[in-house]
């Protein structure tokens, strides 16, 4: 049986994996969703929210398990789970990218954006907060960028547990190495359907990065909503 760290994305927690987990666990395996810092239950002031503090957060994750894990990180957790990779390398099994940003050395979020040209549509879509540490998604675009082929019962769900996303962890550079994270196997799992990372930009990434396989799902940016069993069949199948 295997340990499963899931580690979720921008304005998300732990609770996007709400329906993935059980299916984990009825096969025998262990699964644990985190809530990264300001995410979820873990509630932190704004000004805290930092990529270090996610990274190290997921680290004392990995680091209480008894055996290494399979690190799955969706969307934006694809910087935290590469950056945990190359800290805890022994302790990683294998990490999965799920429709998730996959750095190269020395690039942060806003600049593996750039690399890939991200499209216009998904930066104008984002508010910056008051206090200018943090922005939100336009309500109206939520559906078509993250939710296209979720009921709309989920989609209720998501908007009420939805935050702001700290601007800090966006802006900073990783830095991985042949030596750690260039030994963790690493899984591409794209989604065809994607509104927020599109299909041209997942396979830039992945393609970049030198993945060792990929895996197809014909679904939005959420499989854990749309697709729950079928993405946890392919995350046991690893």
């Amino acid at each position: 049986m295997s340990v499963f760290v899931l580690v979720h994305g921008a304005y998300h927690g732990a609770w996007c994996y709400n329906k993935v987990v059980p299916f984990l666990e009825a096969q025998g395996h262990k699964a644990v969703a985190v809530d990264l810092p300001g995410h979820g239950d873990n509630i932190v002031p704004r000004e805290r929210i930092t990529l270090a503090n996610y990274v190290r957060h997921v680290c004392e994750i990995v680091d209480a398990q008894d055996e290494p894990v399979i690190l799955i990180g969706h969307s934006m957790g694809g910087l935290t789970i590469s950056q945990v990779s190359e800290d805890r390398a022994d302790k990683v099994r294998m990490a999965v990218f799920l429709t998730a940003l996959m750095p190269l050395d020395g690039e942060s979020r806003n600049d593996v954006s750039k690399r890939v040209n991200e499209e216009a549509r998904i930066a104008e879509a984002r508010i910056a907060t008051e206090d200018g540490l943090a922005n939100t998604c336009s309500e109206h675009l939520l559906k078509g960028l993250f939710y296209n082929d979720c009921s709309d019962a989920d989609i209720e769900f998501a908007k009420a547990n939805l935050v702001p996303q700290a601007f800090e962890p966006m802006g900073q550079p990783l830095h991985l190495s042949a030596e750690n994270y260039g030994r963790v196997p690493r899984v591409f799992i794209e989604c065809l359907q994607d509104g927020a990372l599109s299909i041209r930009m997942q396979r830039a990434m992945y393609t970049a990065a030198k993945v060792d396989r990929v895996v197809t799902m014909d679904t939005s940016h959420s499989p854990f909503f749309s697709a729950p069993e079928a993405l946890a069949g392919h995350l046991m199948a690893l």
